[in-house]
């Protein structure tokens, strides 16, 4: 059975569907949802079955590694170890559409780290995004929705076609 969809206001999202997102994350479901690019699938960073149902999902090698989201800047330092220059870096440019690669501190699942033990974090500028991992308690593991040839899914209907069948949830932000 595909994923249901539920329409989510992108800037306040409703707190009703993001408690509903987080269950689902919370139970380790996978979640499709708006960012402040395209489209990102999400899981929970400490559910190691669903971070292996978003690789199989994927159809991604295990050996390339999963960015995650922390709702702001002040959750990072649990999650990596930040110097002075990647903290005033960050700072500079979070919350944005980038992905900082940092040294991972031990709470980080292996799987999500690089051989050299490091990680990709992002601190969204998409309030939808943050509401799900200051939910969630922890970050959101993350990576694009996109097609077979990695083309980006730019609609709730289409991740629905393509990949609904692997979601749990699908938010639509319009």
């Amino acid at each position: 059975m595909a994923a249901p969809i539920l329409e989510v206001d992108l800037d306040n999202p409703q707190p009703r569907h993001v408690a509903r997102a987080v269950e689902v994350l919370s139970r380790g479901g996978l979640v499709a949802y708006p960012t402040d690019t395209y489209y990102g699938l999400g899981c929970d960073l400490l559910s190691k079955k669903a971070i292996e149902r978003l690789y199989q999902l994927k159809a991604r090698d295990k050996k390339k590694p999963l960015s995650f989201l922390c709702p702001d800047l002040s959750d990072v330092a649990k999650y990596a170890h930040v110097s002075n220059f990647a903290y005033r870096t960050m700072k500079g440019l979070t919350p944005g559409p980038f992905t900082f690669i940092l040294e991972a501190t031990r709470i980080v699942p292996d799987m999500m780290m690089t051989r050299q033990k490091q990680v990709g974090i992002r601190v969204p500028d998409a309030p939808l995004a943050r509401a799900l991992a200051a939910g969630l308690g922890h970050p959101l593991v993350t990576t694009s929705a996109s097609d077979g040839e990695d083309e980006p899914l730019i609609d709730a209907r289409g991740i629905k076609e393509q990949l609904g069948h692997g979601l749990d949830l699908i938010l639509d932000g319009g």
